[in-house]
């Protein structure tokens, strides 16, 4: 027999017998082209067009020196892809042959042999295609054409009688982010942005799984597994749970099937700071006469969440609990790490999400303005016990709610929700970021001109998208217990008192309002979603915003062109001036800022949590950034922890000492998040000078148990500390428990740092191994930065007098540099 024809059949029997199977069409030899010209150039998918501009060297790199000014004519244009792909005669002989795309950005036609199929406008949608009637054996020719979304999004504009703020983004059903933010460039994207399948089925496939938790004990936990199957006809089918039989009666077409499924004495999967986020592998095979149809797996973990707000005498709460049990939320807001998604890598998710766990942090948000993340992200999530806020997106604007518009987020919402669910991290569903607060407060009425007419349809609109259609469609499809639904993040204005007792609130007073860092003592609400300030990225990621030499230079017109705030400068000079002596050298400078956005978000922390349990939530803006640019993120472009993330690492620890000084009496907090409690708690207190003598020592006799908050008065301390020489010492404070083992420690600094009377440290630096140094100090040295292309284990921190710190290296250094507070001030 020939080897071909013997191929050819052995390939066919194992099709019948498997009775699916899939091909991914990405892999395949993609072109793309201007609509308006004729030559066509080699394309990557999943990919955006200005990737495959950049890739054939016919636009230089948007993120380098001004040059994403110089490409905005993208946008504007119409751009076509095309591919060509075989079908062998077994292939064809399935019974079923879909088309999938799992993402076209946005406004598409796709056409199979010359057949027009579709018309898409969602880039958050999939598109499933039944395409077996328009194959053929051999060569296929599949081409998608992309309408540009800001000339389809202002033709959308023309159909509302008034004018829409953020026209035209608000019309177009894609990542908002795209079209500029303050911290991120303009690049409105194009193209086949996720992987397009060919998947081959017969007789039935299960569609969607949902898993239902029903009772959870010590002994056995109880789900109802929701699968959905269609069928190709009416029989008697096998649905098998980890291989546990259950018999099923199918009509032709689409069914839902529950099945009750247990498991006995469950691992909980606990957030991070509280043990083990313990997963669970489910796999279901739909079988028919012993032969395999279909399978699908699902990693399920076993816990609960509530949103809990009740009234009480100060407003309302604003909580979670989880496995019955109130958690303190401490995180960060998450927007897309990269303005072209489809190069964010399993392992930069993998990276971020572990940043975020070695923080100790146990949620994030998932803003509004991005894009719904891809599965790698939310499987970090679950593996590192990080609870999710996932917004949908719709941020920051008005939007429309025509029949057209309200059917499509439906759909992308359904399909979202059935996606996403069965992740153990998601924990709410938020309807929008700020369009609450964007309505009453932002005053686009008065701007746009509106009429009594015009602001009512805006509000009529706005209730009818998310407080009707989005959650009416997330009961739909979503199981019982992963329903909770939030309609606006914040619920209140910053500006408005109600946002301090009750709800979640953006608090931008500082930054915005250039309020003194101090404010966020006074303005603390009852859940902190977003707050923050800016800092400049690490010196690596300033370096590569250069094609060429870098100009390390605040006047560089490439370094003003990654500022996207159009006051950033000027307001973090303001708030340096305060706080710090401002210097003149650019390496300096970019250190102190760093230093100056950690300080901002410490005393924020602080505040937020010393005021357990009335707040339970502080998640500061932002985790990371989508180029290099100087903005909010405690995460660099290229991955460096700025100051700001090594410090959040330190005020989020599950258990941490707190200072306040109020009218002159110094008061000790001493917070754990942690489930355990700890007994006969004292504390210890130090007053030194920077040399590291010491003035005075003091150990408290307040034997308490620390079950989430204690508080510690040393009126004393300050009274013998006086305003005279402040600026020469700290306290050191120490939290021991009964068995005398360390539970937190900390350093309060009495002044500010540039009022602060520092001595020029000699730093030491003893090599231990290539990966690990050794550092001392003769003197007090004052936020110690330690430069170099490495990951350091700790940095930004201070170094006491008579003690070593040992630092590990994420990888070796012939040299590294070191600077303190005090190389600032002289």
């Amino acid at each position: 027999m020939n080897k071909s024809i013997l191929f050819a059949f052995l390939f066919i029997r194992v099709l019948i017998n498997a009775q699916s199977s899939e091909r991914n069409l990405s892999s395949e030899k993609w072109q793309f082209k201007n609509a308006k010209e004729k030559k066509w150039f080699s394309a990557s998918v999943p990919g955006t067009v200005h990737l495959d501009l950049m890739n054939n060297k016919i636009i230089p790199d948007p993120y380098k020196d001004e040059n994403e000014k110089k490409i905005q004519w993208i946008e504007n244009e119409d751009w076509e892809y095309q591919t060509t792909f075989t079908i062998s005669p077994g292939e064809l002989k399935n019974q079923n042959i879909e088309l999938i795309f799992n993402g076209l950005d946005t406004f598409s036609e796709i056409y199979l042999n010359g057949k027009l199929l579709r018309k898409t406008d969602n880039m958050f949608r999939k598109w499933p295609l039944p395409v077996k009637a328009y194959l053929k054996i051999g060569e296929n020719h599949l081409k998608i054409t992309f309408k540009s979304a800001v000339n389809e999004g202002k033709e959308l504009a023309k159909k509302v009688p008034f004018t829409m703020p953020e026209s035209p983004r608000s019309f177009v059903r894609k990542a908002q982010y795209q079209f500029g933010w303050d911290w991120g460039p303009r690049l409105v994207t194009a193209g086949i942005w996720k992987d397009v399948k060919l998947i081959f089925w017969n007789q039935a496939k299960i569609e969607n799984v949902k898993v239902e938790q029903k009772i959870i004990t010590k002994q056995k936990a109880e789900l109802n597994i929701y699968t959905e199957i269609i069928a190709e006809k009416d029989g008697k089918y096998s649905v098998l749970i980890n291989n546990k039989i259950n018999n099923i009666q199918l009509k032709k077409g689409k069914n839902t099937i529950g099945l009750p499924f247990t498991v006995k004495h469950p691992k909980l999967w606990q957030p991070n700071g509280w043990g083990d986020p313990n997963l669970y592998e489910i796999k279901i095979s739909l079988q028919k006469e012993s032969q395999v149809l279909s399978n699908i797996k699902e990693r399920i973990g076993l816990r609960t969440i509530e949103l809990v707000q009740q009234k009480d005498e100060k407003g309302k709460s604003f909580y979670f609990k989880v496995n019955g049990n109130p958690i303190y939320a401490k995180g960060t807001n998450w927007i897309p790490s990269d303005s072209f998604t489809p190069r964010i890598t399993k392992e930069k998710y993998q990276k971020l999400i572990k940043d975020c766990k070695d923080a100790h942090m146990n949620m994030i948000r998932v803003w509004g303005g991005g894009i719904y993340e891809d599965d790698e992200f939310y499987k970090a999530c679950d593996e590192n016990g990080i609870l999710v806020w996932q917004d949908f997106m719709f941020a920051g604007s008005f939007y429309p709610s025509d029949e057209a518009f309200l059917a499509n987020v439906k759909e992308e919402v359904k399909n979202q929700v059935n996606r996403l669910q069965n992740h153990p991290s998601i924990a709410l569903w938020c309807g929008n970021n700020e369009i609450d607060e964007a309505i009453v407060n932002w005053g686009y009425q008065k701007q746009f001109n509106y009429s009594k007419e015009d602001s009512l349809q805006v509000w009529k609109d706005y209730k009818k998208l998310f407080h009707e259609v989005i959650p009416n469609a997330i009961r739909e499809v979503a199981a019982e217990d992963r329903s909770i639904y939030w309609e606006s993040s914040p619920s209140i204005g910053w500006g408005h008192k109600e946002s301090l007792t009750e709800g979640d609130s953006h608090y931008w007073g500082v930054w915005w309002g250039e309020f003194p860092f101090e404010i966020y003592n006074e303005k603390v609400p009852r859940f902190a979603s977003e707050y923050g300030f800016q800092g400049m990225p690490g010196l690596g990621a300033v370096k590569s915003m250069f094609s060429e030499k870098p100009d390390l230079n605040l006047e560089s017109p490439t370094i003003k062109a990654h500022e996207k705030n159009a006051r950033g400068f000027h307001i973090i000079n303001e708030y340096m001036k305060r706080d710090y002596t401002v210097p003149k050298d650019f390496v300096k400078y970019n250190y102190v800022s760093q230093l100056l956005q950690a300080r901002g978000m410490q005393i924020a922390v602080e505040a937020h949590r010393r005021a357990k349990p009335y707040n339970m939530g502080t998640l500061y803006w932002q985790l990371n950034d989508c180029w290099p640019v100087i903005s909010w993120s405690s995460i660099d472009y290229l991955g460096n922890w700025k100051a700001l993330h090594y410090q959040i690492r330190r005020s989020f620890k599950n258990q941490v000492i707190l200072t306040e000084e109020k009218d002159g009496v110094l008061f000790f907090y001493a917070v754990n998040d942690e489930l355990k409690k700890f007994e006969g708690v004292q504390l210890e207190m130090e007053v030194n000078k920077f040399n590291g003598e010491n003035i005075l020592t003091a150990v408290s006799v307040q034997k308490q148990k620390l079950d989430e908050i204690i508080t510690f008065d040393a009126s004393s301390v300050a009274e013998l500390v006086g305003d005279s020489n402040k600026n020469e010492l700290f306290l050191n404070l120490i939290l021991r428990g009964k068995d005398e083992k360390v539970i937190a420690e900390s350093n309060y600094f009495f002044t500010k740092p540039k009022d602060l009377k520092l001595s020029k440290p000699n730093i030491k630096i003893r090599k231990i191994s290539s990966t690990e140094i050794e550092l001392s100090t003769d003197v007090l040295a004052k936020d110690i930065y330690l430069i170099g292309d490495t990951h350091f284990s700790d940095n930004f921190f201070d170094l006491l007098p008579k003690k070593s710190v040992r630092i590990t290296l994420s990888k070796p250094l012939e040299k590294i540099e070191v600077m303190s507070l005090w190389d600032t001030m002289n």
